[in-house]
């Protein structure tokens, strides 16, 4: 029963692949952050720095880490080309919630730019959140519109853009801690490394969509 049972957990990883969990790994830290806010908003320890635009209205953070949450942990396993073949119901329920949680992501943080005075980044760092958490809800639409007309390689595409934005929180921990070490704290460099990790996930997931465009081409 035990060989059994291996064989099958063997199966089971190797049919999910790889790929969904150096995902979640990225966004390790935000997700600790965001949880800890969460404790601290329920009446728990007060373990984050202080914030009175949060504890003013907290409504919007709220939805934000957690729809965000969930949007980077499933979203992870939408990638894994195994679990899309053998449970192909399971990627279409799954994606369907994700539209959801995608763009209450999205708009929640559009939400917080538009109502919390004095954010993190100054002017500049207002402008890239408008920018990119505009792109990431069009994305989102984009790509559901595409599956609705069958397009699967223009939905892929247009999915996978959204989930590197909403993954920008994972990569902006590593920029801002390099960005404030190497050219000191300033609402300029916070900007500046805020936007660079929305730019560096465009950058990665562009090059991987290209990748698997030309290989897809040359194995036709």
């Amino acid at each position: 029963m035990t060989v059994h049972a291996a064989a099958r957990s063997t199966r089971s990883t190797r049919s999910i692949g790889w790929v969904p969990y150096p995902l979640i790994a990225l966004v390790a830290v935000p997700a600790i952050a965001g949880s800890l806010r969460l404790v601290e908003l329920a009446g728990g320890p007060h373990l984050m720095p202080a914030n009175p635009r949060i504890s003013a209205s907290p409504v919007p953070v709220i939805v934000h880490i957690v729809c965000a949450l969930l949007y980077a942990i499933l979203g992870a396993f939408q990638f894994s080309t195994g679990l899309r073949r053998r449970r192909p119901g399971w990627h279409r329920v799954g994606g369907r919630v994700l539209v959801m949680l995608g763009l209450a992501v999205a708009f929640s943080a559009l939400w917080m730019t538009a109502s919390y005075p004095r954010v993190p980044g100054g002017a500049l760092g207002h402008v890239f959140r408008l920018a990119f958490g505009t792109g990431m809800a069009a994305s989102i639409i984009l790509g559901f519109n595409a599956i609705r007309r069958g397009d699967i390689r223009r939905h892929r595409a247009w999915m996978a853009r959204a989930y590197a934005l909403a993954l920008g929180a994972g990569t902006q921990a590593f920029t801002l801690g390099i960005g404030n070490a190497v050219l000191g704290t300033s609402e300029l460099t916070t900007a500046l490394m805020l936007g660079a990790g929305w730019v560096i996930n465009l950058a990665v997931v562009e090059y991987v969509i290209r990748a698997r465009t030309r290989a897809s081409v040359i194995g036709a």
